[in-house]
């Protein structure tokens, strides 16, 4: 079995079609991956034989990307060794203190929500992704302690940070030599993902849109998993994440209050988009009213990232339910438009839409 320098807890599609395939397309990969199902879910031990088979599984990307339209089929290759926390645990231990240089992770919204068996002094299957995390480095702390870099992906904010927040907390009760250790050798990066990855394949694969984002916050000693177009090295992710919010989610909740308003019953972005007048009028919007405020604070990447949203909301092979987007609307003009307003600190005329969308 070859040495994986990179540990991923998590099987999810979403990692499938992002971080395993750009280390499976990038030059300059540090290595073959060993993939960990940490839910212990036995209905999932298909997926987990296929993301390690010899011939890699599958990734088809469809979209449009630069106004064209894209479709391809590629395969990931990898991902070398799948194990589950659930009968593993000793030979996932052995990888993180003998092979591994990264360990990577994007688990479940409630992966990280501390659990009671957190607390325990040895290895339970019960316990949070974070604590099992903090049960690994124990082990290599205890084998001699060499430096590790964390890399989470989960939509956590300062997922970095807060993750290693946590483990320093469970590691201090553990043990005051073990959380010193994790302070000083451990580095904690913080990173924001994007990509829809809208369908799954059997038993393993994905279906996702051309577009794809992993923004890595740089820091001291950072280690890079492979070169990548996706992958980018960024000062300050705030930077990256007033992008994503004030133009990729206000243009969704533009659309969700202009489909409402209207009464209507498209079911999907993809057929608002088709229409030339709800299109041109999100298009002024952006021009009129969201690009003079990225403008104003020196954002010269404004337009380039809202030509290619666009791109994005018109993929006529994905279905985003406008119901969904829907979802706590009311919170979502306050987060996306309201706090636009705000940030930007642009007012008068040329902000009518969303002013009235914050304030009808």
């Amino acid at each position: 079995m070859p040495i994986t320098p990179i540990l991923q807890f998590g099987t999810s599609r979403f990692l499938q079609a992002h971080a395993d395939l750009f280390l499976s397309e990038g030059p300059d990969a540090i290595g073959p991956v060993t993939v960990v199902q940490s839910s212990g879910d036995a209905g999932r031990r298909g997926r987990l034989a296929a993301l390690a088979a010899p011939e890699g599984f599958p990734v088809r990307v469809q979209g449009i990307a630069d106004g064209q339209a894209v479709s391809f089929e590629t395969r990931v290759t990898s991902v070398r060794r799948a194990l589950t926390t659930a009968s593993d645990w000793p030979e996932i231990c052995r990888i993180a203190v003998e092979e591994a240089e990264i360990i990577l992770s994007n688990t479940s919204d409630s992966g990280w929500v501390p659990q009671p068996a957190d607390d325990g002094v040895t290895f339970d299957q019960a316990m949070s992704y974070p604590a099992k995390l903090t049960h690994l480095l124990r082990a290599r702390h205890a084998a001699g302690g060499r430096p590790l870099q964390v890399m989470p992906t989960e939509l956590v904010a300062r997922n970095g940070d807060t993750l290693r927040a946590r483990v320093l907390e469970l590691a201090t009760a553990l043990d005051p030599a073990l959380a010193e250790w994790i302070a000083r050798e451990v580095r904690f990066v913080n990173a924001l993902v994007d990509r829809i990855v809208s369908a799954p394949l059997e038993p393993a694969g994905a279906v996702a849109e051309p577009y794809a984002l992993w923004a890595i916050e740089d820091c001291p000693g950072l280690i890079l998993p492979c070169r990548h177009p996706a992958l980018q090295v960024v000062a300050d992710l705030d930077r990256t994440e007033k992008l994503k919010l004030h133009i990729l989610n206000l243009g969704h909740t533009w659309l969700v209050a202009d489909w409402q308003a209207r009464g209507s019953a498209e079911t999907f972005v993809r057929e608002v988009m088709a229409d030339p007048a709800i299109r041109a009028r999100l298009e002024a919007l952006y021009t009129d009213e969201v690009l003079p405020g990225f403008a104003a604070r020196g954002f010269a990447e404004a337009p380039a990232y809202v030509r290619t949203t666009l791109d994005r909301f018109a993929n006529p092979f994905l279905d985003h339910r406008l119901t969904d987007i829907a979802q706590n609307h009311a919170e979502k003009i306050r987060r996306r438009i309201g706090a636009f307003l705000h940030w930007s600190g642009s007012d008068g005329p040329q902000l009518r839409a969303l002013a009235q969308m914050v304030d009808p």
